[in-house]
């Protein structure tokens, strides 16, 4: 099992819109994401927190790696949401998924996942940032990469 744990693009300040919808350069920084992210991964569920700045990049990196799933809502993942009650529901889906959603709950889901103290997180996620991880179901959670949008402004085309 896969599981892509995005976090929402750059979004305006909530004196601008209280809505914070993403700025133009979270929208730029996902769909640089979004690009480079075409053939590495698929997702058979896309979920979010329902906020608009996590549902535009659910929709965005959707498009591109994997479409014809639609984003759907989901409970218990806003910013400050415990994350063992989520951990546990991840255990009873099936196939890869992308939750795009917040800090510091990803953080700290991260953490869980991988047997760590949630409370002292072992990534550091900016605005668009992606952590995969991946599990047998035998050896638990492991972290198989993490992307920011900053790595790829500097090499586009992914070239290693």
């Amino acid at each position: 099992m896969n599981i892509y744990l995005a976090q929402h693009g750059n979004a305006l300040d909530k004196q601008v819109d209280p809505d914070r919808p993403l700025s133009e350069s979270g929208v730029a920084d996902v769909q640089l994401m979004a690009g480079f992210l075409i053939g590495r991964m698929h997702a058979d569920r896309i979920v979010h927190s329902g906020k608009t700045r996590a549902r535009q990049t659910a929709e965005l990196l959707g498009v591109s790696v994997s479409p014809g799933v639609a984003p759907e809502m989901v409970d218990g993942i806003a910013p400050n949401d415990p994350v063992e009650a989520f951990a546990e529901q991840l255990t009873s889906w099936e196939g890869n998924i992308l939750v795009v959603g917040h800090l510091p709950f990803l953080a700290r889901l991260v953490t869980l996942l991988i047997g760590g103290d949630p409370d002292t997180p072992v990534v550091t996620y900016q605005p668009g940032s992606i952590v995969h991880l991946t599990s047998d179901d035998e050896d638990g959670w492991r972290v198989s990469w993490m992307i920011t949008p900053e790595l790829l402004v500097d090499n586009p085309a992914g070239v290693t």
